[in-house]
């Protein structure tokens, strides 16, 4: 069975990382979405909002499995016999930074990271800027599944 993973934060998750999920989902048996546990780190959402959001909005793909992790993604890779790391890269500082990633998870484990371009009309989508937009009032519709929107709005208000 091909199985590959695509790490990230999610938070929100964005339909740009829609469109890497749903185009490795295309090639590999299985995707493993794993959201990264940072306890040093304050999300708008918790893991487990996030992974419930991310089971709701990757429902149309049964061959995608949702999770969580902490520590090296090299290890859960390895624990879940994961042999890809399926990364999206928006521009080519993502590049810079990402291929460093890449090689250092090979040299310890011998998983592979593919590179997928982003869909030009998320290049310059961050989760981070979309929370920061919506903060402001900005239209954000475009940049997330409705549902996940409609989170987003009410955390904000919540926070307000």
């Amino acid at each position: 069975m091909r199985r590959a993973v695509c790490p990230g934060s999610y938070d929100p998750v964005t339909n740009g990382h829609l469109d890497i999920i749903e185009r490795a989902s295309g090639l590999f048996d299985e995707v493993v979405v794993a959201v990264l546990i940072n306890k040093s780190k304050k999300g708008l959402f918790s893991v487990d909002e996030r992974l419930d959001m991310l089971r709701e909005v990757t429902a149309p793909w049964p061959n995608v499995r949702i999770d969580s992790w902490h520590g090296l993604l090299v290890d859960y890779c390895k624990a879940n016999e994961i042999g890809a790391i399926v990364k999206g890269l928006r521009a080519v500082s993502d590049f810079d930074y990402e291929l460093q990633m890449a090689q250092m998870n090979q040299q310890l484990s011998g998983v592979e990271t593919m590179f997928m371009s982003t869909n030009p009309l998320y290049s310059f989508l961050a989760s981070s800027l979309v929370k920061e937009v919506a903060t402001y009032g900005g239209d954000v519709s475009n940049l997330l599944p409705a549902t996940i929107e409609q989170r987003l709005r009410e955390r904000l208000a919540e926070n307000g």
